[in-house]
């Protein structure tokens, strides 16, 4: 196996998003910084309601697919045909936009710890004008391999393999073949995960700090990692991480706000559409769950 090493490091900057969502931006944070065909990677965490009370008001989303996370807390999803999905404790939300969908996120909890991750993820030319469609998928059906009694792998896309047995998540089959896990380490801990060659890879630790071949990755850092077919990552003390990979689409990205496509002249139509209450095309009064394997 060839091991993957630390390529560069992209250190979360603090930002809001929706309506003063607080949140640590790491890929996305300008449109240079991303990792095809990851767009951007939000982390978002508090305790108070004031960093997130007022949520993700209805906004529109064309040409690509959106993945919600959500470790702790309680967001309701509503779209703009009376489709609502809740989103509570250690579920994901994986939506493509496809040619166009209105939808918002908005927090059900008026205290408490509300934290999780927003990952947007390109599409291919060939299916950025797709049906939209999304799946809810609670907590009870993610796969979690327990490593030890403190520690874990949880496959939420894609399919790796842990103690030896081959583990698909739930999302699987897409044509950028992406793999999410979320993974602890107890202290001292030490993990070889495959990962596919040729596919671009990141690691983010959002709890404690993590080594990728002896390299430190910072709390709500992002490492960028070289191409191989593996990836060890080990904790002085306990961590916990995401691990993001994914094939590289290899096209142009113009992107405008929530519209991502390949050509200006596509966005100048996506915004055209979204004023004349056009991008969502009318689509069928609910959206098919694809992407459920």
């Amino acid at each position: 196996m060839t091991a993957r090493t630390l390529k560069q490091l992209i250190p979360a900057m603090q930002a809001s998003d929706g309506a003063g969502v607080k949140i640590k931006r790491s890929l996305g944070q300008s449109q240079g910084v991303r990792l095809d065909p990851f767009l951007m990677l939000d982390a978002f965490g508090s305790d108070k309601a004031d960093d997130y009370i007022a949520g993700f008001p209805a906004h529109p989303h064309r040409g690509f697919e959106t993945v919600t996370y959500m470790l702790d807390g309680h967001m309701l999803h509503e779209d703009h045909l009376g489709n609502k999905g809740h989103l509570t404790s250690g579920g994901v939300q994986w939506m493509t936009a496809g040619r166009g969908i209105i939808h918002s996120e908005m927090p059900q909890q008026e205290s408490g710890l509300m934290r999780g991750f927003q990952l947007w993820i390109n599409l291919p030319a060939a299916e950025k004008m797709k049906e939209a469609a999304y799946v809810d998928i609670p907590a009870a059906d993610i796969p979690l391999v327990h490593l030890t009694a403190q520690s874990f792998v949880k496959v939420i896309a894609g399919e790796t393999v842990v103690n030896g047995d081959r583990v698909r998540g739930p999302i699987f089959g897409l044509s950028t073949e992406p793999l999410y896990l979320d993974v602890q380490l107890e202290a001292g801990q030490s993990l070889t995960l495959p990962v596919t060659a040729g596919h671009n890879a990141y690691v983010y630790p959002f709890e404690g700090e993590v080594f990728v071949e002896g390299l430190k990755v910072a709390n709500h850092h992002g490492a960028v990692l070289s191409d191989g077919d593996s990836v060890t990552v080990s904790a002085k003390d306990k961590a916990r991480f995401i691990l993001l990979s994914a094939k590289p689409i290899k096209e142009p990205v113009v992107q405008y706000g929530p519209f991502v496509m390949n050509k200006p002249e596509e966005i100048e139509q996506a915004i055209r559409d979204y004023q004349a209450g056009k991008l969502t095309n009318n689509q069928q009064a609910k959206t098919i769950a694809i992407h459920k394997s």
